[in-house]
């Protein structure tokens, strides 16, 4: 690509975020620069925001906006100025929205578009509810969707081991909903003020989302 492109990808947890962002990692050469995945990744490595980041958390306490974008700043140095990023579970607040305008100008980046995966609530949870994997190969199944073409044998590798993620129940998926609009809807106004915002059906089928978004991106 002759243009470095700087994306948000906004919507609730099971829109389909990391699906899209791994397109784009692999068809645009960019990054995705997952929040959850860089803390763990720091805290590991032992990096000074890393051990900042593992006291508070050991401490049992939520990690702060300065050490969340920290650890963005950090990722970023490390990068080539002209590879694309995705920011992908970040910025989630509006401390954090204008965090990262301050990150990006000291980094001479611009922010070229923000896109939100638009959902339907109910349909998500029944998207989400209704998921499980093989114990043994990973494969994805869904109770509606994608049900294994003989009960309970995984088509891929014939285990007759499944298991659901204990967080895929319908309380946990409204409950993240309700956070999602009450903490990350709210810095949708900065952005759609800069005009930079597009809004996806995320509840589409995946091609259809991932054309969408080429079409957004050019």
């Amino acid at each position: 690509m002759s243009k470095t492109l700087n994306i948000i990808l906004l919507g609730p947890p099971g829109a389909g975020k990391g699906t899209q962002a791994g397109i784009l990692v692999d068809t645009r050469a960019m990054v995705q620069l997952s929040t959850g995945d860089m803390l763990r990744a720091a805290v590991k490595a032992g990096t000074p925001i890393g051990l900042k980041a593992k006291a508070v958390m050991d401490a049992g306490e939520l990690v702060s906006d300065e050490i969340v974008s920290g650890i963005i700043g950090e990722a970023l140095d490390k990068l080539a100025p002209e590879t694309g990023v995705i920011f992908d579970g970040y910025p989630r607040t509006d401390a954090q929205a204008h965090s990262l305008d301050t990150i990006l100008q000291e980094r001479k980046r611009t922010l070229h578009h923000v896109i939100e995966l638009a959902v339907n609530e109910d349909a998500l949870v029944e998207r989400i509810v209704g998921r499980f994997t093989c114990a043994n190969c990973g494969e994805g199944y869904h109770d509606t969707f994608k049900k294994p073409a003989k009960e309970g044998v995984c088509d891929k590798c014939g285990s007759t081991e499944f298991k659901r993620r204990p967080d895929d129940n319908e309380e946990t998926v409204r409950t993240r909903m309700a956070e999602y609009r009450a903490k990350t809807e709210p810095i949708l106004p900065i952005y759609e003020a800069r005009g930079l915002v597009s809004k996806v059906d995320g509840m589409a089928d995946i091609d259809d989302v991932t054309k969408a978004i080429a079409a957004i991106l050019g």
